[in-house]
């Protein structure tokens, strides 16, 4: 209407996730007015920003009507805190949660729902002998209660779960654990890209990503050396996994540091802001 300049920053491709949760039936009344209306979107903007490469690439193969001058990556992005958490606080912390001290912290953080996997992350708990690892799991959302559920039946003991906190508290408590955990479900088609992966990196977090076939997240984090890549559902090389990341101490610290100059190099606020103000400033 005003001529304005309209840079779409995609961070959801909708309504294929509803339909890879089986949420929505294709070609149903539904999925056809979503379909519509996604369509609109992507023809409307003079740009579309998406979070990563594969995802550029879901995008153009299933819109070919898109000209691909227009859309480009521009991931989500922070303006990172750089922690300073000495050993006695660190320790604080754990008590305080009541997390074991000597024992390496697997953390899940943030949303518990459907598209997360929930189930292959309460398998991997279970399957999990190793008696250097301990699981914590916070956050909240549509399976919380399932969540909980579990947690009652089953009575872990390599494993705690916490209700969401406030961002204050939450980040305290992320910055005293050792590995972060990204989960999805296996049946996404798209290519999701778990802002989660950043707060992670913040607190300069080795990283095991449990997600489908079709997201590059996890080769992100291989090929940066911060952390490993298994399928979802995939008890085995999940297992070796967590056991390879902290069997050796050194490499260990080489991956905490490699996350954070991924954090530096590629998902700073900075990055987003220049590739939005060089298109309108064109």
């Amino acid at each position: 209407r005003d001529n304005a300049y309209s840079y779409l920053l995609l961070k959801d491709i909708f309504p294929q996730n509803a339909v890879d949760m089986k949420m929505l039936k294709v070609k149903g009344i539904l999925h056809r007015m979503f379909v519509k209306k996604e369509q609109k979107l992507y023809a409307i903007s003079d740009t579309i920003g998406c979070m990563s490469e594969a995802n550029k690439k879901f995008v153009l193969k299933h819109n070919p009507f898109i000209n691909s001058n227009k859309v480009e990556v521009n991931p989500n992005t922070i303006e990172p805190s750089d922690f300073n958490q000495s050993l006695d606080q660190k320790i604080a912390i754990k008590l305080k949660y009541k997390l074991p001290i000597n024992k390496k912290i697997f953390v899940y953080g943030g949303n518990l729902g459907k598209p997360q996997g929930i189930d292959f992350l309460l398998e991997t708990i279970a399957a999990t002998k190793n008696k250097d690892v301990f699981f914590l799991i916070v956050g909240s959302g549509t399976e919380y209660n399932r969540v909980e559920k579990w947690f009652v039946n089953n009575k872990p003991e390599n494993a705690i779960l916490l209700a969401g906190l406030q961002k204050q508290d939450y980040d305290l408590l992320l910055h005293a654990c050792d590995v972060g955990l990204i989960f999805l479900h296996k049946d996404f088609t798209i290519p999701n890209f778990p802002s989660r992966l950043l707060s992670y990196l913040e607190m300069k977090m080795p990283i095991i990503a449990a997600t489908d076939a079709s997201t590059d997240i996890g080769t992100i984090i291989e090929e940066n050396n911060c952390g490993y890549k298994v399928i979802s559902g995939d008890t085995k090389n999940m297992q070796l996994a967590i056991d390879k990341i902290i069997a050796d101490e050194e490499n260990y610290k080489r991956m905490k540091e490699s996350a954070w100059n991924l954090l530096q190099m590629e998902y700073k606020v900075e990055r987003s802001y220049k590739l939005i103000k060089d298109k309108i400033n064109v």
